[in-house]
């Protein structure tokens, strides 16, 4: 399927170091709306867990990373036993995917490009599960159940990135079901789910007893605006994160990093004001920008919105660079496997930020 040309020409949003160097500016000088971070930005607990804590590199961090667990499993209600703390959320797709071997694997499409990159890595064949924007890109269980007997690991984005799909976790649990009689491995990832102001109906995490082979990965580097430290986590069966840990690099989490995450889990101020900024910016950005003509943005549920573009004159490529010229970075969507130049992505931030993208858009569009 020709699945390593297609990895060359995968990128990320969030590289505004490129932008700065293309075009001789600061990072400061750019409005960033390719990463989907936490518009609040960095929590003042963790600034100062992380200032306190800087004479404290001179010596390794902590193998176990026994606190962060410990923050971890008391926030999220899930057993210290069936945690692996992790380099980012993506160190662990690459750790998983090198661990189980998996020969063939199922990924909707659109989705997280590392999916595929960390399991193709590890020797994997790739099989996509194709998406429709008709219906607003929803996920068909009964036919990812269907699908699910021909491989050995199957993935869902939960909330879907960059679609904002979301999979109840009942849905999931038949998906489980299916998969556990074929000894399917099915990894859901959580990354975005902290953005929800209640999860309840989505979050999976309430099956990991009952099934072993589901396991969730989890990214804190979105939520608390912690991305240039890297940190994520993995949920799964005590026998997996047994393997997982040997797999990994012992001192993969800095502890600079192990100690931003003791502090975030702890701030239940920030986490409240987060969801409720997200949650209120989300409706509002999605008004507006259903106001600009020749623009589709699909319902968002947390804090990003996929645009289609195909009315406005313009193709993603020529979006982002006439935004970018007004230092304004957004997503393009067409190196997407199931999406093509047709679609943007933009992150949610604060209203005054939100109000100068609008602007933008709509001098770029007239």
């Amino acid at each position: 399927m020709g699945a390593d040309k297609q990895m060359v020409s995968y990128v990320h949003g969030g590289n505004v170091h490129a932008w700065a160097r293309e075009r001789g500016g600061e990072l400061a000088d750019f409005l960033d709306y390719s990463a989907n971070i936490n518009p609040l930005g960095l929590p003042d607990s963790v600034r100062k867990a992380i200032t306190q804590s800087v004479d404290l590199v001179i010596h390794y961090p902590d193998a176990q990373a026994s606190s962060l667990k410990e923050a971890i499993s008391t926030y999220y209600h899930v057993d210290v036993e069936r945690i692996t703390t992790g380099n980012g959320a993506v160190e662990l797709l690459y750790v998983l995917a090198h661990t189980l071997r998996p020969k063939r694997v199922l990924i909707p499409a659109p989705t997280f490009s590392e999916y595929e990159r960390a399991t193709a890595a590890a020797g994997a064949a790739i099989e996509y599960a194709y998406l429709s924007a008709d219906n607003g890109f929803v996920f068909d269980i009964d036919y990812l159940c269907r699908r699910i007997k021909k491989v050995d690991m199957a993935f869902i984005g939960n909330p879907n990135n960059p679609t904002g799909t979301l999979v109840t976790n009942g849905q999931i649990q038949a998906l489980l079901q299916a998969a556990k009689q074929h000894e399917t491995t099915i990894v859901v990832d959580e990354s975005f789910m902290d953005f929800m102001n209640n999860d309840q109906e989505y979050t999976c995490r309430s099956l990991l007893r009952q099934y072993d082979n589901l396991v969730i990965v989890h990214s804190l580097t979105k939520f608390y605006a912690i991305p240039g430290l890297r940190l994520g986590f993995a949920f799964a069966h005590p026998d997996l994160t047994v393997k997982l840990h040997h797999a990994k690099d012992p001192w993969n989490v800095n502890l600079l990093a192990q100690t931003a995450g003791v502090a975030a889990l702890a701030d239940a101020e920030y986490q409240i004001a987060s969801r409720e900024t997200v949650k209120q910016e989300k409706d509002r950005l999605f008004a507006g920008l259903n106001t600009l003509a020749g623009i589709k943005p699909f319902l968002p549920s947390v804090n990003y919105i996929l645009l289609d573009i195909s009315q406005s004159g313009h193709d993603a490529q020529q979006l982002r660079q006439k935004l970018a010229e007004k230092n304004v970075l957004i997503r393009d969507c067409s190196n997407y496997p199931g999406l093509s130049p047709r679609y943007v992505r933009v992150a949610v931030k604060r209203n005054e930020q939100n109000k100068i993208l609008l602007h933008c858009f709509k001098q770029v569009l007239r």
